[in-house]
């Protein structure tokens, strides 16, 4: 594949992000040309010993004249800066029905799970048309995952989860790459995004080995980690119940509000005193140190797969 096809848009995020270049693109262009060609016009009529007349400014140069392209100008700007804000925020959602992809990296590799528990290093099968969730964080230090075709870059941070979304427009192969140095090798730190044909993308991951998917993964984990002692619905100790806890909003003891996302689940699992629940006491003991990144993905996943009706 040339790098010219590596480079051309492939979401429609980037298709959205290459309209804005393109535009602004065209405006550069034309304003440069704009004020060269007012230079050499004035170098060339106002040059030394021209009969061209001096003293006032020409009968054009009024008061509106200088209104008009001031506004002009101001219009230009507001119009542009919206275009590309409200881009930049329809970007930070995934629609209802993205697939969601849990990405780890670490020096000096990506290692990527389905939903179906199949595992990938250096590599994201993806299906062409759908819309595709990462949820990222990092075993380490600060990666930043990006694809240039996709015009997306996002910080894997340690310690905390971060989240990026595209919907692949056409299939291919496309360089991913790591942004932010990461040491030594942080040039390594390379993998392909494969974006195939739905149906092509169903006969690959029918064919992975397939493990325990995230959510039962964490199950067995919120087993042996001990946390059903306290959390599971027969237990006796007075804990939240965690059913339909997921994206609930959360009343705190200190009178604050907040939602049961991916970084307050795991804020409750490493600072367990951070938050604390309204009507519960701060007996829940921290994690930190018991549990790596990974099994914390696993155990957030088993929390977003519970509804209100399931028991643990």
């Amino acid at each position: 594949m040339s790098s010219f096809q590596h480079l051309s848009s492939a979401t429609t995020h980037a298709e959205d992000v290459d309209r804005i270049f393109d535009l602004l693109l065209v405006l550069s262009a034309a304003t440069s040309a704009l004020v060269f060609g007012l230079i050499l016009t004035f170098a060339v009529r106002y040059r030394r010993g021209s009969a061209a007349p001096r003293g006032r400014l020409p009968e054009f140069v009024s008061r509106e004249f200088e209104i008009g392209w001031t506004a002009a100008t101001l219009f230009t700007f507001v119009f542009l800066f919206w275009w590309a804000s409200s881009i930049d925020v329809s970007s930070q959602s995934a629609p209802a029905n993205a697939l969601d992809i849990h990405v780890l990296a670490k020096q000096w590799m990506w290692k990527t799970q389905h939903a179906n528990g199949a595992r990938e290093i250096n590599e994201l099968h993806v299906p062409v048309g759908r819309a595709i969730r990462l949820q990222m964080t990092s075993q380490d230090v600060i990666h930043s995952f990006f694809v240039p075709a996709f015009r997306v870059k996002q910080d894997v941070l340690p310690g905390r989860t971060t989240e990026l979304w595209f919907k692949p427009t056409r299939a291919g192969v496309f360089p991913l790459l790591c942004a932010e140095y990461c040491g030594t090798d942080h040039s390594l730190m390379r993998g392909r995004i494969i974006v195939m044909p739905p149906e092509a993308y169903a006969q690959w991951l029918s064919a992975q080995p397939q493990g325990d998917d995230l959510a039962h993964h964490g199950a067995r984990l919120f087993v042996a980690n001990g946390c059903s002692g306290c959390h599971a619905a027969s237990s006796n100790v007075h804990a939240p119940s965690l059913q339909g806890l997921y994206g609930r909003t959360v009343a705190l003891a200190d009178g604050r509000h907040v939602v049961a996302d991916d970084a307050y689940i795991r804020d409750s699992i490493l600072q367990p005193k951070r938050d604390i629940a309204a009507g519960y006491e701060p007996i829940m003991p921290s994690f930190a140190g018991l549990l790596d990144d990974g099994e914390i993905q696993s155990l957030t996943a088993y929390i977003r797969s519970l509804t209100a009706g399931e028991h643990q």
